[in-house]
């Protein structure tokens, strides 16, 4: 498996931690977010991840912001993208589950590190149910 991880200023520290647990489970990790905490603009950081899940560089992607609004609503924009800003493990398994999103958008400011490893472990882990829930995505303009 491959996750493509971006992040702003807020999510540099969230980033880290996410990125070293990630590769003890022996998954790649692409790091196209700023590696410091000097203020940066996050769409320079997201639009790569978004651009890769999109292509199939990678298999899904974990954006890291302030609120999880700003990364959310950039990763957005691509056609191709449903990224999902979770606050809990349980948001984040039914954005799997029901609406097969493939970006993970985090709070920083306003989860826990242990609360962003829980649900990146329960995104990366979960698969889509399908039936009634593809049908609904299918009604989500491409």
């Amino acid at each position: 498996m491959k996750i493509s991880i971006g992040n702003d200023h807020a999510g540099t520290e969230f980033k880290n931690v996410i990125k070293n647990h990630l590769k003890t489970k022996k998954i790649d990790v692409i790091n196209n977010g700023t590696d410091d905490e000097q203020s940066v603009d996050y769409p320079e950081h997201i639009h790569p991840v978004a651009s890769q899940v999109e292509k199939g560089e990678s298999d899904l992607g974990i954006i890291i912001c302030g609120s999880g609004n700003g990364a959310n609503m950039t990763a957005n924009k691509h056609q191709k993208i449903r990224s999902a800003l979770c606050w809990n493990k349980e948001i984040a398994e039914l954005a799997r589950t029901h609406n097969n999103a493939n970006v993970l958008s985090i709070p920083a400011r306003f989860v826990s590190i242990k609360t962003a490893i829980e649900m990146v472990d329960i995104f990366i882990k979960t698969e889509f149910e399908g039936g009634r829930h593809l049908t609904r995505i299918n009604k989500i303009p491409k």
